[in-house]
Order: structure tokens, then sequence, then C-alpha cells
């Protein structure tokens, strides 16, 4: 493992964070992340991969900005950047503009499913159930064999209600 052979860089840990955070072990994964940005404080990836971690341990007050961070550092960066920060700015409520992230994503990356599985929710969230719709097909277009049940096994949020939220989310949007 890459941590074993030099502690001093960012990035293995940063992985190693996300690998706790998979396994529902979220302090260590929230160690990992902390170590991750105090030894590469200019790396986009790694705020990045910390934000999403605090995204999805519920620590959205401190994910944001993380986020942005990673933009900023990497200006150029991939959609997954906007995919994420959309996703923590949907479950803070700030629908509109998780709106503009994922459309930012978009533009990156126009088949990007986990874009369309976030902007479908948003949407749900947001009210707007005839968009909602209309992404949900865009999934289907996307992966044919899309099934809920599937995708909600991998949802990492510490919270089972938020995990319930946006499995309800997607089920209403017309997502099996």
């Amino acid at each position: 493992m890459a941590v074993a052979q030099d502690d001093g860089l960012g990035s293995p840990h940063a992985h190693l964070g996300w690998a706790y955070a998979l396994k529902g072990e979220y302090d260590k994964a929230l160690a990992e992340g902390e170590r991750a940005i105090a030894l590469d404080p200019s790396g986009a990836d790694v705020h990045n991969y910390y934000g999403v971690i605090l995204t999805i341990a519920g620590r959205l007050k401190e994910a944001i900005p993380m986020l942005q961070k990673a933009m900023r550092l990497n200006p150029y960066g991939p959609a997954h950047y906007y995919q994420n920060f959309g996703n923590a700015l949907r479950d803070a409520g700030r629908f509109e503009e998780a709106v503009s992230a994922y459309k930012k994503a978009f533009q990156l990356a126009p088949d990007n499913l986990p874009t369309h599985l976030g902007l479908t929710v948003t949407y749900i969230m947001m009210g707007s159930e005839k968009e909602a719709r209309a992404e949900a097909e865009e999934v289907l277009r996307t992966n044919p064999k899309f099934s809920l049940d599937s995708f909600a096994k991998t949802l990492q949020y510490k919270d089972q209600s938020q995990k319930d939220k946006i499995v309800k989310a997607l089920s209403k949007a017309g997502l099996k």
C-alpha cells in the first residue's frame, strides 16, 4: 500500500479515506481526509476526495467549501468535481446552485450517469417532477439496465435517512 511505502504523500491518504468511507468507517475516513489535506494543501484531488467524505458524513458546511477549493485549485478539473459539488449543494438544500453545478458537469461529460441521478433527485426535491422524469429517462438511456435496488446499495451516506430520501426521490421520478 502506498501509505505504508511513503506516509508523506496526500493522495494515498485521500484514497485510503475513501476506502474507509466505503466501508462505513467514517471517523477513519475523515482522519485520512484531514491528513491528505495537511500533506497536500494545494492538491485539487485530495480536496475533492475529502469534500465527498465530508458530504457523505453529513458535514455539509465543511464539504461545500472543500469542494469549491478543489475546483479553484483545478479550474479545468473533471466532471465529477462538479457532480460532487452538486450533491453537496443538493444535500444542503441549495437546489438551484446544485442544478447549475450538475449542468457544468454535463458540459464536461454529457452521459455521466451519477450526474443524471443527482439531477433527478434534485428536481424531485425542488418539486419539479416533469424535469425529474426527463432526467430519469436520461438515466435509463445511459444505463438501460439501471436498478434502483442495486444503486441504493452503493449509497455511502452515514445517515440512513439521507439514503432513504435519495432512493425515494428516484422512485418518485419513475426509476425502479
